[in-house]
């Protein structure tokens, strides 16, 4: 039996025929960059950035490189978003390229000695995540010379319901348990740092936007909380992010209007927002992930035991989400289309689009309906904008990295 795939985003659902990515047919990127490929289209993402500041127009907005952190790209989207999120020197260098030192904040579990005396040299917030890693981080200021920016990421004694990966109400090696989040604060400031407020993330990949809603709403009430004990008012509550984008057949995109109109009220309440506090949402998929298209060329069609397999030049070493190997429970169907034939266009047949690894793991579509393709053909994998190239195992078997190229409009 056929199995459905995912619906395809907005800027390619209604075309027909030959897929334009960009304005450029699919088959002239293949011939100008070679295939497999990565297209990037930063409209889209632009088209995304305006949405949120419609519906968030009292929030700042921060973009969470590791979603994707290709330089053209990152380029693009510096000037249109408040801040960058980091999780490494190497991302913190890219950020640095782009964005001033004061606008980036680092994140992320066991940094090590180095990685934080860049950031405190460069004048960017770090995000601690232990005593220990606070601790190490004065030490460091001390050494320098340099009052260090510090935020405290608090790990929330929630969590955000329905999300594909839940970063709060559990033990985590991300951040500092909410009990012990007060205490360190008072440290900070006693020692002189320079504290930059809360970062509290209660998960991520979530479509249920009354969750949202909720998480939202639990996470002032939860800063409130915290700056009262300890006796210090938070500059930034950074309230993460967690918007999802549908991936797969039944699901539904957030309702950010919907989500805005619930937080700029839970903000307007708020004892912090009267106090001066600022608040920021980091969104890493949601603002890339519909903006990219991998592009694979078909280099055989065979049958096997009543079965068609499309062989493409492409796979999980390049996109491992859609193959169903990063995080994903049960493996359902990325969109997919004939790059030549969108809309549903030909005679059809159910089909198993497979990679060139020598693994049963590459699969990119399972037993899925599309027009009839053959060897050259050109197979689209959509929702490819975020953990795709950078998040795949491109060393496995030593085929050759994927090309990236990020659309240009004059």
């Amino acid at each position: 039996m056929s199995k459905p795939f995912g619906p395809l985003p907005p800027e390619f659902a209604s075309q027909t025929g030959e897929l334009t990515i960009g304005g450029r047919a699919a088959p002239e990127w293949i011939a100008e960059h070679g295939s497999p490929l990565f297209v990037y289209d930063p409209s889209i993402v632009a088209a995304r950035i305006a949405a949120f500041r419609g519906a968030f127009p009292a929030v700042d907005l921060h973009y969470a490189i590791k979603a994707n952190p290709h330089p053209a790209l990152l380029a693009a989207i510096a000037p249109l978003v408040d801040g960058l999120d980091v999780a490494s020197a190497g991302e913190l260098q890219k950020a640095l390229a782009v964005k001033a030192a004061k606008s980036i904040s680092f994140a992320g579990p066991g940094k090590r000695d180095g990685e934080l005396e860049a950031a405190i040299n460069a004048g960017a917030t770090l995000n601690v995540e232990s005593e220990g890693e606070a601790d190490r981080a004065i030490g460091i200021g001390e050494r320098l010379g340099i009052t260090p920016r510090l935020a405290v990421r608090v790990n929330p004694d929630m969590e955000l319901k329905g999300s594909g990966m839940k970063m709060g109400g559990r033990p985590s090696p991300f951040g500092i348990d909410a009990e012990r989040a007060a205490a360190l604060v008072q440290a900070i400031v006693r020692r002189g740092a320079d504290w930059r407020g809360f970062h509290i993330f209660a998960g991520s990949q979530a479509l249920d936007s009354r969750a949202l809603i909720e998480t939202q709403a639990a996470t002032l009430m939860l800063a409130e909380r915290l700056s009262e004990e300890a006796g210090h008012l938070p500059p930034l509550v950074n309230l993460g992010g967690g918007f999802g984008i549908p991936y797969f057949a039944g699901d539904t995109p957030v309702d950010v209007g919907a989500i805005g109109s619930a937080l700029a009220e839970a903000i307007h309440a708020s004892s912090l927002t009267a106090a001066g506090t600022s608040y920021a949402i980091e969104l890493g998929r949601w603002l890339v992930g519909e903006c990219g298209v991998y592009l694979s060329q078909i280099v055989d069609r065979k049958e096997s035991r009543g079965e068609t397999f499309l062989i493409v030049d492409g796979g999980l070493h390049h996109q491992l989400a859609a193959s169903g190997n990063f995080g994903t429970v049960v493996r359902r169907n990325y969109p997919v289309a004939v790059a030549g034939r969108t809309g549903g266009s030909g005679s059809e047949e159910e089909v198993s689009v497979v990679g060139c690894l020598c693994t049963p793991l590459d699969r990119l579509a399972d037993r899925v309906t599309l027009p009839r393709a053959d060897v050259g053909d050109v197979i689209a994998i959509f929702l490819a904008g975020a953990y795709g190239a950078t998040a795949s195992p491109s060393a496995f078997l030593g085929h050759p990295a994927p090309t990236e190229v990020v659309v240009q409009r004059s």
